[in-house]
């Protein structure tokens, strides 16, 4: 990852981005008051800063149950018996290749790591307790946390300008 100085406008497309990444260059130029041109330079660097990891499409898992059978998501704490470096990077490398585990958090204090997965059902999510968590013979302690009704869900960073 680069270093790299904003400015107001690079602030601005960024917002614009968290707010509406599917947008045309013309209309995000449109946005911050620039050129298509201009604006495309910009995004360019701040991919390349590392500021921008990627651009996705935000899925309803209510609408989705709905139209595909009903999925289950579920926050999890995980408590490991070794807290050595290598035991939490261990641990951590191999939950975030997981496709089910959606994010993951090393937090302090309380639990070592919190992660939100989603999978189809209650039998999927035993596999995936039983590929991830029992498995894992430095495991100590798991609690599991159910979702009902998703309230809110956000990716945006608060941003102000520069």
């Amino acid at each position: 990852m680069n270093e790299i100085a904003l400015d107001a406008m690079d602030v601005d497309i960024l917002n614009c981005l968290q707010k509406d990444s599917s947008l045309s260059n013309q209309d995000l130029a449109q946005k911050v008051h620039t050129s298509a041109p201009t604006c495309l330079r910009r995004i360019k660097r701040l991919r390349e800063a590392g500021l921008i990891e990627r651009q996705i499409a935000v899925l309803n898992p209510q609408a989705l149950a709905q139209a595909i059978g009903h999925g289950l998501t579920a926050i999890v704490e995980v408590t490991l018996d070794r807290q050595s470096a290598e035991e939490l990077e261990r641990f951590e490398a191999r939950v975030v290749q997981d496709e089910a585990v959606q994010q993951c958090y090393r937090v302090s204090p309380g639990p070592d790591f919190v992660l939100v997965v989603h999978t189809a059902h209650m039998p999927a999510y035993q596999a995936l307790v039983q590929r991830l968590l029992t498995a894992d013979a430095n495991v100590r302690n798991v609690k599991a946390f159910f979702s009902v009704k998703r309230s809110k869900f956000g990716a945006e960073l608060p941003l102000h300008s520069v």
